[in-house]
């Protein structure tokens, strides 16, 4: 009876502590971070954005990205998130979006963006 009653008291902290781990939101720095990376791709003029095989400018994909990351704020927890999330790949198809800079070969988005990530956390480190 007594660990019955222990257990229903710790019921509603254990739901909580469950409820956090399963729902994400990005620090201040994080969503700075993110939105630092989305302003890269929409001053990237020589950008051309794929998606699903259709060819978007770099000022529709940094639209399309600000979308995603509304929709899926709540499961981001950090920039990386957000490029596995958001910027990647199609949720309808799940083909991977593709990056071309100017004359340059394709390349994954989601590649292009750790890139683009790692070279913004050394510009903006301490």
């Amino acid at each position: 009876m007594a660990l019955h009653r222990w257990l229903r008291r710790l019921w509603p902290a254990l739901l909580l502590g469950w409820a956090s781990l399963v729902s994400a939101t990005p620090s201040p720095e994080e969503h700075l971070r993110i939105q630092a990376l989305i302003q890269r791709v929409e001053k990237s003029t020589s950008m051309s954005f794929l998606r699903n095989g259709t060819a978007h400018t770099a000022a529709e994909a940094a639209e399309h990205m600000q979308a995603k990351y509304a929709h899926f704020k709540n499961k981001i927890a950090t920039a990386e998130d957000f490029v596995d999330l958001c910027a990647s790949r199609s949720e309808m198809s799940g083909k991977p979006y593709m990056v071309k800079m100017g004359d340059a070969a394709q390349v994954e988005a989601g590649t292009f963006l750790k890139d683009e990530l790692r070279t913004l956390r050394k510009a903006l480190a301490p």
